[in-house]
């Protein structure tokens, strides 16, 4: 769990444009946020403000760079979520947040992988909608003691390329 959540976070970090933790009225990725919260009785962090103009600064370097990297850093935007040191257990178990989830994000999201992993206490939904010409892929990934909440809005070229070689 800790090396997928790093990998994530990483490609997340050094590879796209701006980032975000605000909750917007209608924006899916708070409520989702909110949803995990009450669902494990859970609190959130946010990217502090040094973690946010170190992206920006990867941002700049990677259009400087060119190629694959510039095209990765016009990308799009990003929001994040992170959970650590917090318990990952519910009385309703994985069916009842996965239903909970599907539910939530059904009218706007199409579900692309969803695994959840009993024995080891890890899941893992990955969800995708259009976004204008772009799209948003929203990543949730939890855990027994950690987790985390990514949202990025790709380019067509980034979303193929990125499925190809993640």
């Amino acid at each position: 769990m800790k090396k997928l959540t790093t990998l994530l976070l990483t490609l997340v970090l050094l590879s796209l444009v701006s980032t975000s933790v605000t909750h917007a009225k209608g924006d899916e990725f708070g409520d989702v946020v909110k949803a995990i919260e009450r669902f494990y009785h859970v609190k959130h962090k946010g990217l502090p403000f040094l973690a946010k103009a170190g992206i920006k600064t990867a941002t700049v370097a990677a259009r400087i760079a060119g190629g694959t990297k510039r095209r990765i850093a016009e990308a799009g935007s990003v929001k994040v979520a992170y959970f650590e040191n917090q318990q990952f257990r519910s009385t309703d178990g994985f069916n009842s947040f996965k239903a909970m989830m599907n539910s939530m994000l059904a009218q706007t999201w199409s579900p692309l992988i969803q695994t959840v992993a009993p024995r080891d206490g890890e899941q893992t939904y990955i969800y995708l909608r259009e976004a204008g010409t772009k799209y948003n892929v929203l990543v949730i990934s939890l855990g027994q003691s950690e987790g985390s909440v990514i949202q990025v809005t790709l380019s067509p070229q980034s979303l193929a390329a990125l499925m190809k070689d993640p």
